[in-house]
């Protein structure tokens, strides 16, 4: 009884940071129609995290809660950081501002890095080496669990399903983009020179992405929670931040979310990031694909 109850307190206090610290910003925007500034998009959940890193010193039941709120605050830290001041230093102020993709793309993506090798430096203080926060390629042809509502069955293995997923998912981020920007042929072709800074940028905000945003949340939360609350936990709140994205709203964050979730159960079963980075990798090859295409000046 009393650990059930226990779970219970844990459970409530993480779903409670992540839900307040991802959804205030569009409860106030959407809702109360205030626009949220850069400072206070990562001041405000820093608070929320920060009270609840307190309340681990106050309540004992929760403390095994620490280490996620600690990696949650540094997070929010080194994103604010980088993303409203060190955007700010020239050259990367002007790089930034330009419509060229080889010279934009290569700049978010160096904000991206920093705030990627920040975490994991913070990862190996608590855990101490790469293999427990799934910096590894893991076992690819492990098993997968089965979801029957994707008609993934027992026995299935992650050398298997991990192809076939990264098929449809590219197929359909395809399909999708090409119906939104149908681009002339004439500007493919121009686009063409774009291809090395493409794949670069793919391969790195994969990794950014999936280091960052769920496997970071996964090491400190797994043996916490538990596997599905673990990975509800993390797709939730990755989800919520694709509110503002593409396709915007209640669709990108479902769509979101229900990604996260599957590339967060390959880390879980496979122990490691190859899947999750590969298929992560290809929707991104096709999204700056798409970008570089769009960054090009029709008849220039």
């Amino acid at each position: 009884m009393q650990a059930s109850k226990s779970r219970t307190a844990i459970l409530a206090t993480a779903w409670a940071v992540i839900l307040t610290a991802g959804l205030f910003k569009i409860i106030l925007q959407e809702i109360f129609r205030y626009s949220v500034s850069e400072n206070l998009k990562y001041g405000l959940p820093a608070l929320i995290v920060i009270i609840g890193l307190a309340l681990t010193f106050l309540w004992k039941t929760i403390r095994p809660l620490r280490p996620f709120f600690g990696v949650f605050l540094v997070l929010l830290g080194i994103q604010w950081l980088a993303y409203t001041r060190m955007d700010q230093w020239l050259p990367i102020r002007s790089w930034l501002s330009t419509r060229s993709f080889n010279v934009y793309m290569p700049a978010e993506q160096l904000l991206n890095l920093i705030v990627t090798l920040t975490m994991i430096a913070f990862l190996f203080l608590l855990k101490r080496k790469a293999s427990a926060f799934f910096l590894v390629r893991g076992d690819l042809s492990a098993p997968a669990e089965p979801i029957k509502w994707l008609g993934v069955k027992e026995a299935t293995k992650w050398n298997i399903f991990g192809p076939i997923l990264a098929l449809c998912l590219s197929l359909g981020t395809f399909v999708f983009l090409f119906i939104a920007g149908r681009p002339p042929l004439d500007l493919v072709a121009k686009a063409l020179p774009f291809l090395p800074a493409v794949l670069l940028a793919a391969a790195l905000n994969a990794f950014s992405e999936e280091v960052t945003y769920k496997a970071s949340f996964l090491a400190v939360l797994l043996d916490v929670v538990g596997k599905q609350q673990a990975l509800l936990l993390m797709a939730v709140y990755f989800g919520v931040l694709h509110f503002y994205g593409v396709p915007y709203g209640i669709v990108g964050v479902l769509m979101a979310g229900l990604l996260g979730w599957l590339l967060g159960k390959s880390m879980l079963e496979t122990r490691g990031l190859f899947w999750a980075w590969f298929i992560h990798f290809l929707q991104d090859v096709l999204i700056f694909g798409f970008l570089a295409i769009g960054s090009i000046t029709p008849g220039g």
